[in-house]
């Protein structure tokens, strides 16, 4: 579970987005980010019993930094109003499929996949669900997966309007073959973030999403 003072601290940044309110308040933005790195950890060494290729993670290796890149923004707020972490063996960024989740009064979520990959891993993701396409819809058919996830991210801003060069149309895999990230994510309202069964929850929806994730690297290895 998160401490309700590191929700607290997150809705507050959200209304002092600016750089003295943050250095007045650094002392309870420094005992949220402890709090949520215990999280995080203990979300590595349950799920990494699991999934080995996390299991030597420690968190600071997740953690994003809450500076936001302001260089190319037009919103020059200075700090991210979130919390979020990447769990993957290789590293944040790493071209292989990790677990995330973003902890965001109102706006929180989890799950994971592979974001918008570079050309060479997307083909060959592409060409294993072509190849494989009913290993890779028993995984998405699974009971686990479909109660906590539905299906993947079928955003129009991640899927082409037309099949990719190379693939015809009524292809059984047509409407995942368009997809320029695979990814899936579920919901996690603000009650949960500071219920006991956090890391629970946490662990069984990574669970329910690793068939995915293996299918994703195994792709791309």
């Amino acid at each position: 579970m998160l401490q309700a003072s590191t929700i607290k601290f997150l809705k507050e940044l959200k209304k002092n987005n600016n750089k003295p309110w943050f250095d007045g308040n650094r002392k309870s933005y420094e005992a949220a980010k402890a709090d949520f790195a215990g999280f995080v950890q203990a979300v590595i060494d349950k799920h990494g019993k699991n999934d080995p290729s996390i299991s030597t993670l420690i968190a600071k290796d997740c953690l994003f930094r809450i500076n936001r890149d302001v260089r190319f923004s037009k919103d020059k707020s200075p700090y991210k109003t979130n919390m979020g972490a990447y769990f993957n063996g290789a590293g944040k960024k790493s071209i292989f499929g990790g677990y995330y989740f973003h902890c965001e009064p109102g706006q929180s979520f989890m799950g994971g996949g592979l974001w918008m990959p570079m050309p060479s891993e997307l083909s060959k993701i592409r060409q294993e669900i072509d190849y494989n396409f009913a290993a890779f819809k028993k995984i998405i058919s699974a009971k686990k997966f479909k109660t906590v996830y539905g299906d993947i991210s079928r955003e129009a801003e991640y899927t082409l309007t037309r099949l990719p060069k190379g693939y015809e149309p009524g292809n059984p895999a047509e409407n995942y073959l368009k997809l320029k990230s695979f990814v899936a994510l579920t919901k996690i309202p603000d009650t949960d973030l500071t219920s006991k069964d956090l890391v629970k929850k946490t662990v069984a929806a990574f669970e329910a999403l690793q068939p995915l994730i293996r299918f994703i690297n195994t792709s791309i290895e």
